[in-house]
């Protein structure tokens, strides 16, 4: 886990570094209003896109064998195009609303975003780590680079939108996983399909949901405050969570398949692996958090200039939602390894009303600065539970559907 993790965390450390540094220039090629635009964009599109495969993609590394992971990719793929045909029929509604070209990136950056998850569980279920740290540096790196091109050209919103598209289908065409259009005679579509229904039945709506909380966080503020505020908001999260998108990615794609080895339910090995975890992002969050609530708004303002500055005071106030964020960045994956998704999807709807809730009452006392305090105070009970939980789970010799005092 170790070696994986190491390459995983080599290729995403460059694939991280490429956007921030761009990102000072980024901030000055584009205004707070274009990059508010863009955000809300990439946040609808993720949302789609996150459960246009129906998340049979991350039942690939639990296959028994290479002719059940082959059906799943073959379900995936097609659940994919489907989805991505709608999206493409509403973005082209919403450049019609918008009186603008731009949204016509939809149908196609859910299809890309689409392909590279599923190519991206493939690979993890080969254990094709150094592929995999590749194709990150391909898709982040290359995104940032792009919009820093388009950028030159002044081309505004589009640029934005477009550019991380075409980084996403340059990375699922590396990644390219042979595609299987015709399923096999066993085992069927039908008997995998049921077979893994979990992943759509519970966790589709918990993916959903989670990614749901980012759109409705930019459309309050940009329906309350103004399409700048959002500029603020995605800006602050996009560098604030990147570390949780470099180290949580690259420990949940080694510890998923590490997990899924002991079969379904917690079992001792398993669980002293995810304490392990949860200590060591804790170790690695808490100065991060210092230092974020000390000189966050120095550092935004040196970095952006000063049309920033209000991200740098939502970045101190979100600094402890941001340190619990990474933390919990790779645990996502226990809970689909130890066969408790009912539990973790019921879980994450409390919460997604919880972060809304204090968002809008935030929003509501003390604008944008307030959304981030209010949203950092009410997310620290929420996340306490979830790492208790986690580290006290049962350890039984059946699948656990029930956090520890309920099992």
């Amino acid at each position: 886990m170790l070696r994986a993790t190491a390459t995983l965390l080599a290729g995403g450390a460059l694939a991280q570094a490429l956007p921030l540094l761009l990102g000072p220039l980024l901030t000055r090629q584009y205004t707070p209003q274009d990059f508010g635009l863009y955000h809300l964009f990439a946040a609808v599109a993720t949302n789609i896109a996150v459960v246009a495969c129906g998340r049979y993609e991350f039942a690939l590394p639990l296959a028994t064998d290479d002719a059940e992971a082959d059906v799943l990719r073959t379900l995936a793929w097609r659940l994919c195009l489907g989805v991505a045909t709608l999206a493409l029929l509403g973005g082209m509604g919403w450049a019609l609303w918008q009186a603008a070209p731009w949204p016509v990136a939809l149908g196609p950056a859910v299809l890309a975003l689409g392909a590279v998850s599923l190519a991206t569980l493939w690979a993890t279920r080969a254990r094709a780590f150094r592929r995999l740290a590749i194709a990150r540096v391909l898709q982040h790196g290359g995104g940032a680079a792009l919009q820093a091109l388009a950028g030159v050209w002044q081309i505004g919103v589009a640029g934005l939108v477009w550019a991380p598209v075409a980084a996403a289908l340059a990375t699922a065409a590396w990644l390219r996983p042979p595609l299987n259009l015709r399923a096999p005679q066993r085992p069927t579509l039908r008997d995998v399909a049921k077979r893994h229904r979990d992943f759509p039945l519970l966790n589709t709506p918990h993916a959903f949901a989670g990614a749901l909380q980012d759109t409705l966080a930019l459309a309050v503020l940009a329906a309350v405050i103004g399409a700048a505020a959002a500029g603020f908001w995605g800006l602050a999260l996009r560098y604030l969570k990147a570390p949780a998108t470099l180290v949580g990615g690259a420990v949940s794609q080694a510890l998923y398949p590490q997990l899924a080895q002991h079969g379904p339910g917690a079992t001792v090995a398993s669980r002293a692996a995810v304490r392990r975890v949860l200590l060591a992002m804790a170790a690695i969050a808490l100065p991060f958090v210092a230092l974020l609530m000390w000189l966050g708004p120095m550092l935004f303002t040196a970095l952006f200039g000063n049309a920033w500055a209000e991200a740098g005071g939502l970045a101190r106030a979100l600094a402890l939602y941001i340190g619990l964020h990474f933390i919990a960045s790779p645990l996502a994956v226990v809970t689909m390894a130890w066969g408790a998704q009912a539990w973790a999807l019921k879980l994450a709807l409390v919460g997604q009303v919880v972060f809304v809730a204090a968002l809008a009452l935030g929003v509501h006392l003390g604008g944008l600065a307030g959304a981030g305090w209010a949203v950092s105070v009410a997310m620290a009970g929420y996340f306490g539970f979830y790492f208790v939980a986690l580290a006290c789970w049962p350890v039984s010799s059946t699948t656990p559907t029930q956090p520890p005092g309920n099992a």
